[in-house]
């Protein structure tokens, strides 16, 4: 009975998990178009164009939420090492989706074609929506962002005893919440509905063609940069060790983050792991719960590959110069993100609208990739973490002497 109920416990696990859900949806939504009448499919479309709305409502408020308590708690915790260890985090991530363009770049279009040579299942182009509903936001995106940064910045410089700082952390569990009861269960419908359009509109093929050939090469790169970070930081650590060897140390950090998902949630491995480094605890105690919220390099990594190759496939026109503005502000966008799946890629929606010229089915297709590799790059933040802590204690003059 007890081994009844575990492997039920199991299921139920596997069942419940948003990766899960998204790939149980995008499946059904292709094997649907085949036999679901018109009429039905454009109930789904329906819902598809109302929760499109909803979504383009929400996201100004999502930046406002993450971005400013997140400034506002940084900027009351003054000092030097602070000012460090975001500027070294910042620049991972910047240099870290700069990177991850040129890569993409140079090897997407030889890997990806523009056309979608597919069978249409529909005698119509797409499925129309009944009608759907206008929720205008209540300010563009830009607006929200600088918005989030005047109320950062002023109430880090308000005393301590201020109300503010309580009533920016409450708007933030608000937006959680939104996010995590209604936006995350709705997910995996609105990736059915769009899944469901794409196959009988025809344009399914090569969208799964582009989703199994990036994933692969998204992961190398994870690899490479995790690879490049310590190699950076090894003449900083204690006895110049292999960095290797000190990838190898961050190893359980990495793959409990690939299970939480989260970079908070796996705060007390990395801390443990970051100290086996030969980093000051006090130091670790600081730099890793920060990075932890900061450090977002293998998010921004990924968003921007995923970008480019979506871009390609739709023959959407990009130049370095879209993306250069693009990555400087995802790295401050997404900071903060909260710890559930996918928290990121919902920060970033409203970038890659304002500044890519997204559309809401490119935005679902985004969303639907990043939560596939979701794990990958929660782990390379959390490790990556770790050769930060050690630059940072470098530079204090912090590290253990073996």
């Amino acid at each position: 009975l007890s081994l009844n109920r575990a492997k039920a416990m199991k299921f139920k696990s596997i069942t419940s998990h948003l990766l899960f859900r998204i790939v149980l949806a995008m499946a059904l939504g292709i094997v649907c178009a085949w036999f679901l009448p018109g009429w039905l499919g454009r109930i789904f479309a329906t819902f598809n164009a109302i929760f499109s709305q909803l979504l383009g409502f929400v996201i100004p408020l999502i930046i406002l939420g993450f971005v400013a308590p997140a400034i506002a708690e940084v900027g009351t915790r003054a000092g030097r090492m602070l000012l460090v260890t975001a500027l070294i985090a910042y620049g991972s991530t910047l240099v870290a989706g700069f990177s991850s363009y040129w890569i993409s770049e140079v090897l997407f279009p030889l890997m990806i074609t523009g056309d979608s040579a597919s069978q249409t299942v529909g005698d119509s182009a797409s499925l129309a929506p009944y009608f759907t509903v206008e929720m205008p936001p209540l300010m563009p995106v830009m607006t929200a962002l600088v918005t989030a940064f005047i109320l950062g910045l002023g109430v880090a410089s308000l005393p301590a005893d201020s109300r503010f700082m309580p009533l920016l952390g409450e708007f933030r569990r608000i937006v959680s919440m939104v996010i995590e009861k209604v936006i995350i269960p709705l997910l995996p419908v609105y990736i059915f509905g769009i899944f469901l359009n794409m196959t009988y509109s025809g344009e399914v093929a090569s969208i799964l063609s582009t989703f199994a050939k990036i994933i692969g090469v998204i992961f190398l790169m994870h690899i490479l940069w995790l690879i490049l970070q310590f190699c950076a930081v090894a003449p900083m650590s204690p006895g110049n060790r292999n960095p290797i060897r000190l990838l190898g140390t961050m190893l359980p950090a990495y793959f409990t983050a690939l299970g939480t998902q989260s970079s908070a949630a796996t705060i007390p491995v990395t801390l443990r792991q970051a100290e086996k480094l030969g980093v000051d605890p006090a130091v670790a105690g600081f730099t890793v719960p920060l990075c932890a919220t900061i450090h977002m390099s293998g998010s921004t990594l990924k968003i921007v590959s995923c970008a480019v190759a979506l871009m390609i496939t739709r023959g959407m026109p990009f130049d370095f110069g879209m993306f250069a503005g693009f990555i400087c502000m995802l790295g401050v966008t997404i900071i903060a993100a909260p710890g559930i799946p996918g928290g990121c890629i919902m920060a970033s929606l409203g970038l890659l609208t304002s500044m890519l010229g997204f559309t809401d089915a490119d935005c679902a297709l985004m969303i639907a990739l990043y939560i596939a590799m979701d794990s990958f790059g929660t782990a390379c933040n959390v490790t990556g973490d770790g050769a930060i802590a050690i630059a940072v204690a470098r530079i204090f003059g912090k590290n253990k002497q073996e």
